[in-house]
């Protein structure tokens, strides 16, 4: 007897449901320390049991101080999130997977993730690659050199999440968002930029402005971007651009369980610490920055001091869930009042 159309429909709607509970369960719970892993070579221990099943004398400083963060984040998490949702393919598009190294990384723009992406080419490439500041900055953002999590099939997402080393490297909200501005709308060159966006915030947020601007869109001031932000039209019509998209909105961490969160701040050990997990710190280093202009917190209190504490406010709550989720202070420059 056939199923009505109505009951096929319905038993497919449940089975869908059935893979997305599968991986959001899966991605919240701790991983298993004695799963093996699969497509690497014959080392004795994957990064993920040498985080947790390794000596805890021979862990390095810096690797206790990333347990320390992952176990803040996951107080965090519990204290400051009350609805659970379920994770789709869509939401892993950050998530670089190396399968060599049982590695998963969930790239945050303006946190050193070009370097990032250029040592897992790297790692990924068979020899192809060897010197990360080989490759052009370009190069290392070219959709389909690195593979993302969402390009696998649920049954394989499940399996990488339980058995593969998760990391994550984040900033200071405040910082990230003005080195983004900074980098975006200040440089000539970011033209894309600034015909996508600039224009836009220009003509929205700019009274009476010349035919010049509203056509190149490139001299887009830091308060003007800071209304373009709390405008609650700007998030009905589009999602953030992710290099200034919250990091928690990106990366999901109170729905997946990242064993490693690295900060920018402290890039070079907290690098050097993800490598050394992976068992590559002999052959590979971590690229150091050579910017003379950092964006940091003398830069960013600059730029927010020409913005009315009412804005200030604002920004903050919308960015304030990166603020607890991290562990990063409220900036001492801020005036909400």
């Amino acid at each position: 007897m056939r199923m009505p159309r109505g009951g096929r429909l319905f038993l497919a709607m449940c089975l869908g449901s059935l893979f997305v509970l599968v991986l959001y369960f899966q991605s919240i719970t701790k991983p298993e320390p004695g799963l093996k892993t699969r497509s690497r070579p014959a080392r004795s221990r994957s990064p993920l049991q040498t985080l947790y099943n390794g000596d805890q004398l021979e862990l390095l400083a810096a690797q206790r101080s990333l347990q320390g963060r992952r176990e803040l984040l996951e107080e965090a998490c519990l204290s400051h999130t009350r609805k659970r949702r379920v994770l789709s393919p869509e939401d892993l598009k950050h998530l670089i997977v190396d399968d060599k190294h049982s590695l998963i990384y969930c790239y945050v723009p303006k946190v050193a993730c070009t370097n990032w992406k250029r040592v897992l080419m790297v790692l990924t490439s068979d020899g192809r690659y060897t010197d990360p500041l080989a490759i052009p900055a370009n190069e290392a953002h070219v959709a389909g050199n690195l593979r993302t999590l969402s390009e696998f099939s649920v049954p394989e997402i499940n399996q990488r999440l339980r058995s593969y080393l998760k990391f994550i490297f984040v900033r200071e909200p405040f910082e990230r968002l003005v080195s983004a501005y900074r980098n975006k709308f200040t440089r000539s060159y970011n033209t894309a930029f600034h015909k996508r966006y600039g224009t836009k915030i220009i003509r929205r947020h700019r009274p009476d402005p010349d035919p010049e601007a509203l056509e190149k869109g490139s001299d887009v001031s830091f308060p003007e971007f800071v209304q373009y932000l709390i405008d609650p039209r700007t998030q009905r019509e589009e999602p953030f651009n992710e290099h200034w998209e919250r990091v928690h909105s990106l990366c999901h961490p109170c729905l997946i369980h990242y064993d490693v969160v690295g900060k920018y701040e402290t890039l070079e050990p907290d690098a050097q610490a993800v490598l050394r997990l992976a068992g590559v710190e002999e052959t590979l280093q971590f690229p150091t920055s050579g910017k003379s202009t950092r964006t940091d917190g003398n830069m960013a209190a600059r730029f927010f001091k020409h913005i009315s504490p009412f804005y200030q406010k604002k920004l903050f709550n919308l960015y304030r869930m990166d603020f607890l989720l991290f562990n990063y202070s409220t900036p001492e420059y801020l005036r909400t009042r």
